[in-house]
């Protein structure tokens, strides 16, 4: 399985007046317009996608559905709670196990969550320090998806070095 791991795009910032609720903080018309660059660095890349699963939190559905529609995916989008902020890698890896069999999968969600959950796939523990930018994305490649060391990177790629990809 080739796992993605893509961190939402720039969004509003934290206590913005009109977005007190942190879920409700939208992508920012600069995150929107990097996140369809990015999208398209990943297409440059070659990469292929079976199905994208989000966080419900709307800077990652709002992420989500630029890679759905740069993919001509939207039928194959869906949420999961367990990708919210404070989501655990073993609820990730349960969920993902439990209902879906892809070989390619993208899931967007929210740090430190996922540079937990690249570290738990790499090594077993959440000790190593990831650097996940906003619209940043991670190649995991499994052949079994566990909660242990169970996954090798492939690469780790920043958003400004995805939209040169596209270019």
């Amino acid at each position: 399985m080739n796992l993605y791991i893509i961190r939402h795009g720039i969004a509003v910032e934290p206590g913005t007046p009109g977005y007190e609720d942190d879920s409700q903080r939208p992508l920012t018309e600069k995150g929107v317009k990097k996140m369809n660059s990015v999208a398209g660095g990943l297409q440059a890349f070659d990469v292929r996608l079976d199905m994208i699963l989000s966080s419900p939190y709307l800077r990652a559905r709002q992420t989500a559905e630029i890679l759905a529609e740069v993919f001509k995916m939207e039928d194959r989008l869906a949420i999961s709670e367990s990708l919210v902020p404070a989501g655990l890698p073993d609820q990730v890896i349960g969920e993902i196990n439990e209902k879906y069999s892809v070989d390619s999968l993208a899931i967007v969600g929210h740090e430190p969550s996922l540079s937990s959950l690249i570290s738990v796939l790499l090594t077993g523990s959440t000790d190593v320090s990831i650097n996940m930018k906003k619209g940043g994305v991670c190649c995991l490649v499994l052949d079994d998806l566990r909660i242990e060391r169970s996954a090798t990177l492939e690469w780790l790629l920043t958003p400004a070095q995805l939209v040169k990809l596209g270019e």
